[in-house]
């Protein structure tokens, strides 16, 4: 562990050693939590919001591509500027981006209808612009995020950092869905609701970004070489360590899988099944009712992510990565053939959050073997590489959906089993792991 504080014990020391936080993890970490809570409270119900406002199936695939090209773009030069900027100054910049975004969401339905060419745009057309400002944070400043983590944590640890990281964004993701369901419950309207959620969102955007800017300790930061072009893209994409090419083609099925019907699963709920909820004295739309099983889902990732990444030390990384990538796999068809029964469902979301279990193991594998002070760029080529294939996923899912749901569902079920597959047989494991595995 690294040992630069000093002398003195604080409070909080066994808290920090346990789960691995530095201190700029640890800033980092709640900026996660706010953030997170932010993306979850508005994200998942946009293609709702989409739909409400008159686009069909092809235009909420549409969406999802568009958000799949800015996840592509955005997190190579992220990464790049983080390496040559510093952590601090990047994820400022992204945070304001992003808070800014939120309340363009909020703004731009009210936006007047404009005429160009003959051509009427509609007002959900607006949120796709909104789109590009809102993913800011959370695609541009990957790169930088994990980073910061390489630069903190010693790599046998790598994946108990990153789950640290991982509690703090997934208590967001836990309390965000809770918050927007509490909102909608207590609106008329599902757009009314939604434009309360938006501005809780943009605050806590805010707040984070301040935060993040003000305890972020730069003199930490290791500083790489400056963006050279597509040359060094080239050169970053060639250099990637052997152990991460069969996680890229694995990962980019199962994600192409899952991205074919992310952008449905609220409104699987809440117009194809239709299922809302009653008990416990209380009796919830089914738009709000998505907001719980957000959060069910949350509470199975939080009380399973650190037990598995502290299991990682002992198996090694691959076959909790392997799970993941299964349960990513199976949901979508047990999803789409689901009775509307509002318990079958809030059983197959508890069965989706153990998907995230995986993810530090994931992380640690693949930034693990790169080199110290190169740790965003080589995140981010990864990433590039992986969301540029996946980039039609949603536009294919979303053609596919408006003709039959259960074909789309199940088609990206298939891709993703391919996905699953390949992993078990062609997967690597990441060296400082491998004694225990």
């Amino acid at each position: 562990m690294n040992t630069r504080r000093d002398a003195a014990v604080d409070s909080f020391d066994s808290f920090r050693q346990f789960v691995g936080l530095e201190r700029d993890v640890l800033v980092l970490s709640v900026a996660m939590f706010a953030f997170s809570l932010s993306f979850q409270m508005t994200g998942r119900y946009v293609p709702e919001y989409l739909r409400v406002l008159g686009a069909g199936a092809t235009v909420v695939g549409l969406y999802g591509s568009v958000g799949n090209l800015i996840g592509a773009l955005y997190p190579y030069p992220g990464g790049a500027l983080s390496d040559r900027l510093g952590s601090r100054l990047s994820l400022t910049l992204f945070g304001t981006l992003s808070s800014a975004g939120f309340l363009f969401w909020f703004v731009a339905p009210q936006v007047p209808e404009v005429t160009l060419a003959g051509v009427s745009l509609e007002p959900w057309l607006w949120i796709f612009v909104g789109l590009f400002l809102t993913q800011a944070w959370k695609s541009f400043g990957l790169g930088a995020t994990f980073a910061i983590v390489k630069q903190s944590v010693p790599p046998e640890r790598l994946a108990m950092g990153f789950a640290s990281t991982e509690v703090f964004r997934r208590v967001g993701f836990l309390l965000g869905p809770l918050i927007a369901a509490a909102l909608l419950a207590a609106t008329a309207t599902f757009v009314e609701g939604f434009r309360y959620v938006l501005i809780v969102a943009a605050a806590f955007g805010i707040v984070a970004t301040v935060a993040q800017h003000l305890l972020y300790d730069a003199g930490e930061d290791s500083l790489g070489k400056s963006f050279e072009g597509l040359a060094q893209l080239r050169d970053d994409l060639r250099s990637l360590p052997p152990t991460l090419r069969p996680l890229l083609v694995a990962d980019t099925l199962v994600r192409f899988a899952n991205g074919m019907v992310y952008v449905f699963f609220v409104i699987v709920v809440t117009e194809f099944l239709e299922v809302g909820f009653t008990g416990f004295g209380v009796s919830l739309r089914p738009d709000a009712f998505f907001g719980v099983l957000l959060g069910v889902e949350m509470v199975v990732a939080l009380l399973t992510k650190l037990p598995v990444s502290k299991l990682t030390e002992r198996t090694g990384l691959k076959p909790v990565v392997a799970l993941g990538f299964s349960v990513y796999a199976m949901f979508p068809v047990l999803l789409i053939f689901a009775p509307a029964d509002q318990w079958v469902v809030v059983a197959l979301f508890a069965f989706s959050g153990l998907r995230f279990a995986g993810l530090p193991a994931h992380k640690a594998l693949i930034v693990g073997p790169a080199e110290r002070n190169a740790g965003g760029r080589v995140t981010g080529a990864y990433y590039l590489l992986r969301n540029t294939i996946v980039i039609p996923s949603a536009a294919l899912g979303g053609w596919l959906y408006a003709r039959d749901p259960t074909l789309a569902f199940s088609v990206a079920s298939l891709v993703g089993v391919v996905g699953v597959v390949y992993f078990a047989l062609r997967g690597k494991e990441f060296a400082a792991y491998a004694g225990g595995a």
